[in-house]
């Protein structure tokens, strides 16, 4: 794999993972464009609104007891009331448009994350946890909204305020704004340390945000064992600790915000009093009017917002930044598994008997040997069985023949072709798949079988259910097929997911069917009746020209005594093969198991 979201991030926060949001921004331009506009004129109304309490002032200081004085001050309050409209339906307008497309990019980014988490191989699954992926798609995504959102409007909003306030002040005496400006400097240094400060705990808030999802997910999607071994203290207790590290994590943040703000108001209020001693001083001397006194008041009072925002936009781009770079983290991860330029597709005129043929295949997982030269030939039509300890590399055989690991060139051939040079979607559209863990979605039981078809007639559905033999279970559901199974199908026995996992399988019509240990949890009787009915199938499909190819993987001997061949695999290597009848006179490992095994399950049919 070229990359992995869990690739350990540096404190250090790059404002360059920005340069991936920009093709969003680009596309919301004129959205931007037009509530940044907006914005100006809500800043413009607000810096009026100073000069007209100035005037006013000046006109009641200066006695404002005749008839035009008086008209002037109602004029002006007009205005300010003209202006204050202004400045809310302005803030309306921006954020509709800014806030309204920081929401839309929010969207396009999830679903983003979510094709590309599509995309990607198994093996990232098992290196990455569905809890933290989770918190990517949600936590991460809303702090990178609320960067491109709020965070633009604080960092342009508070900019051009300030300058605005800035350059006013000074035209209006230049001699007290000098001195009322002085602590914006420490400010300034603050602000910056603060935004460091800022990104570094907001990803350690992320990091063990991360860690709590996780613990949360794999609780409750292993409620069944938990109940089943009365541990539910342990996963309180587990939950409870990593609960325990997001407070203190978030705490951090807290104490630096609580430091910070109070900190920022505190210099803040010093311009106060400078400008009260030094512009005091210059009204008494009367080289300043009263109402330019309260002006500057006004403006050095609006001057806060911009010095809070600083502080404010700087935490959200840093936590924007944090999280972007944990979303694109996923979003730069390629597949490992990729289809190729150039996909091959097997020559009809050219197809043989061989349907699967493995050369020499050997696999490891991180160096970690799993299969070691192993060659195989499986003709159209024919069943081969496998059986092995666990851990023997049986699984693993199967994913390479779907392309879910990626085999070495030239050991994995379907229909002469190798796998590799398949395109993966329409290799795997070959085989009909039941793994060992017969996942069912929260959906009905209808749904659950046929989801893989985009309108599975009724008709089709019910054939497979009878292959299943899932139809004898259908008059204890409350509502037949349409019963809801909960999730991960909790409300059904193992024998009934895994023939509701056939009957997905079997619905679906492939050339190949691959059942990976299915059977397992399903009596002998139900067994014998599930592979009948699928020897049946079999039969119907040769007749009809068609192929019906299968793979079976099984601890039980009673489910492999129906195949024409048996392939008995230990540490990766096959050290037996032939058919059942062949295996059980060699007195091997499968003959052992044949013994020991029909001492519960009776006798056994002999291939």
């Amino acid at each position: 794999m070229k990359g992995t979201a869990t690739t350990k991030q540096k404190n250090r926060v790059s404002l360059g993972e920005y340069r991936a949001i920009l093709p969003y921004l680009t596309r919301y331009r004129k959205q931007y464009i037009l509530g940044f506009l907006c914005l100006m004129i809500v800043d413009a109304a607000q810096v009026l609104i100073p000069q007209f309490t100035r005037r006013a002032v000046d006109l009641i200081a200066a006695g404002g007891g005749s008839a035009s004085d008086r008209r002037s001050i109602i004029i002006l309050c007009l205005c300010m009331i003209g202006a204050m409209a202004l400045i809310s339906s302005g803030r309306f307008l921006w954020r509709y448009f800014i806030h309204g497309s920081s929401r839309r990019i929010e969207m396009e980014l999830r679903d983003r994350l979510f094709d590309r988490l599509l995309t990607l191989s198994y093996d990232f699954y098992q290196e990455n946890k569905i809890g933290d992926l989770m918190a990517r798609a949600t936590n991460d995504v809303g702090a990178v909204r609320n960067a491109i959102g709020m965070g633009l409007v604080a960092l342009v909003d508070g900019t051009v305020l300030a300058a605005a306030i800035l350059v006013i002040v000074f035209i209006q005496d230049a001699r007290t704004a000098s001195f009322a400006v002085l602590p914006i400097l420490p400010i300034t240094v603050l602000i910056l340390r603060f935004g460091n400060t800022v990104g570094k705990q907001f990803h350690q808030a992320q990091e063990t945000y991360s860690a709590m999802s996780d613990t949360v997910q794999e609780t409750f999607a292993g409620i069944r064992v938990v109940k089943s071994f009365v541990k539910e203290w342990w996963f309180v207790k587990k939950f409870a600790d990593t609960n325990d590290d997001y407070r203190d994590a978030n705490m951090a943040l807290v104490k630096t915000f609580g430091l910070f703000f109070p900190f920022i108001t505190f210099l803040s209020g010093i311009t106060t009093l400078i400008l009260l001693l030094v512009g005091g001083g210059r009204v008494v001397e009367g080289l300043m009017s009263p109402g330019e006194l309260v002006a500057l008041f006004g403006y050095l009072q609006m001057l806060i917002w911009p010095l809070m925002g600083a502080g404010f936009m700087v935490n959200l781009i840093q936590r924007g930044a944090v999280s972007l770079g944990r979303v694109n983290a996923v979003l730069n991860t390629q597949p490992s598994i990729a289809p190729p330029s150039y996909p091959k597709r097997p020559d009809p005129n050219l197809r043989g008997d061989t349907e699967i043929e493995i050369r020499n295949l050997s696999f490891a997982y991180k160096d970690k040997p799993v299969l070691e030269n192993i060659s195989l030939k499986v003709s159209r039509g024919s069943w081969v069985g496998i059986l092995g300890r666990t851990g023997s590399g049986k699984s693993t055989l199967l994913k390479a023949l779907t392309r879910m690991v990626d085999p070495p060139e030239g050991t994995v051939f379907v229909r002469g072709v190798d796998v590799r040079d398949w395109d993966p979607e329409e290799l795997r559209s070959l085989f009909g798949v039941t793994p060992q863990d017969s996942y069912l979605f929260s959906d009905s039981i209808k749904n659950n079988i046929g989801y893989g078809l985009e309108d599975a007639s009724d008709s089709r559905i019910q054939r497979s259910v009878e292959l299943s033999a899932l139809d004898r279970d259908l008059a204890g559901f409350t509502q037949g097929l349409d019963t809801l199974v909960g999730e991960r199908g909790l409300t059904l026995s193992g024998g009934q997911k895994q023939r509701t996992a056939i009957s997905r399988a079997v619905i679906m019509d492939t050339d190949f069917l691959i059942l990976d240990d299915s059977l397992s949890a399903v009596d002998v009787e139900t067994e014998k009746r599930v592979l009948r009915g699928l020897l049946e199938e079999r039969e119907r499909k040769l007749k009809g020209g068609g192929s019906s190819t299968a793979i079976i993987v099984s601890h039980r001997v009673s489910t492999l005594a129906y195949t024409d061949t048996v392939l008995v695999l230990d540490q990766g290597r096959i050290t037996e093969s032939g058919s059942p009848r062949e295996l059980i006179s060699r007195g091997g490992f499968y003959a052992r198991m044949a013994d020991l095994q029909r001492l519960e399950q009776g006798d056994l049919p002999n291939g």
